[in-house]
């Protein structure tokens, strides 16, 4: 009985325990193991049947990864909001197609093609975003056309004063290396309007050159600022400007591409489409009912000009 306690004991030490080894910093959804004596690693669901995405904790998750596994906790009806209590303050954003179930690359990119799991297909940027109209499993993607360019247009709330663009420019690449692992190099330009207290921030690489994905770090700040946050920390994220810390209150992206993007009316919003097609039926109403006035005001004559003839 004894040896086969012992033997028993000495199958669990060679198989040995996975425990708990902490949080993942840059990723509240990861599960972070070890097993005994080994390294803590990490990882990220994304799926049902896939096993879980490794990921490194320092660095920011790829956008590809994070929109995937949000479509995964949202079929299962998982989580995907913050600690902090109340609904998030959804705005118009460029990317108006919003989160879908993207196909990533092994290393977290984009794949240039993507579907949503449906028949109907687009070609996408480094940052994920739709640049074409959408089609059928045929479209031809032929390449993942580079984000060189973002504009973060910013809103803080109103109770600062005296803001001024160095200051702000100063705590925008204070943020970027703090929070997102960010170059401040990458800032090209700040602007700042203070009667619409807008902040708007360009953020550059070189074209044609290898460099950080844009695309993450817009991710990461737009969930920061719809008090989403997807690091571990929770608390508010602000834009230090000289002795002020600014708290915002909206964000809009625009993706400026290597390459421009191939839209064409089918892209046209549905309000706009409306609007065209009232201006279109207004002047076909219009140009009807001028030809039947000139052809009642020419039966109207003709009949005049024949009592006239009768009357002589």
């Amino acid at each position: 009985m004894k040896g086969v306690i012992l033997l028993v004991l000495a199958v669990f030490a060679a198989v040995g325990t996975v425990e708990s080894c902490g949080s993942c910093r840059t990723m509240k959804w990861a599960i972070c193991e070890a097993e005994s004596g080994s390294v803590c690693t990490c990882t990220l669901k994304l799926d049902e049947t896939d096993p879980p995405q490794p990921i490194d904790c320092e660095k920011l998750v790829p956008k590809c990864f994070l929109m995937k596994a949000e479509m995964y906790r949202a079929r299962n009806k998982l989580s995907v909001r913050g600690s902090i209590a109340g609904k998030p303050v959804e705005t118009a954003f460029v990317d108006n197609d919003g989160i879908y179930d993207p196909d990533c690359e092994a290393d977290g990119r984009f794949k240039a093609k993507q579907c949503n799991k449906t028949e109907e297909c687009w070609c996408v940027n480094s940052a994920g975003v739709r640049r074409t109209d959408k089609g059928d499993k045929n479209i031809k993607c032929e390449e993942l056309v580079e984000t060189y360019w973002i504009r973060l247009e910013l809103k803080h709330t109103a109770n600062a004063t005296n803001v001024d663009t160095t200051s702000l420019k100063e705590g925008l690449g204070k943020l970027l290396e703090k929070r997102y692992g960010y170059d401040k190099t990458l800032i090209d330009k700040v602007q700042y309007d203070p009667d619409g207290r807008f902040i708007v921030a360009d953020l550059k690489k070189e074209m044609g050159k290898p460099g950080p994905n844009l695309g993450n770090m817009a991710y990461y700040m737009e969930k920061d600022l719809k008090v989403l946050p997807l690091f571990t920390s929770q608390g508010k994220v602000s834009l230090e400007a000289g002795t002020q810390n600014l708290e915002m209150e909206k964000i809009l992206v625009y993706y400026v591409d290597e390459k421009a993007p191939t839209f064409t009316m089918q892209n046209l919003s549905g309000g706009i489409i409306a609007v065209i097609v009232v201006v279109v039926l207004a002047v076909v109403i219009g140009i009807l009912l001028l030809f039947f006035c000139n052809r009642r005001r020419k039966q109207q004559y003709s009949k005049t000009q024949q009592r006239e003839m009768d009357n002589m």
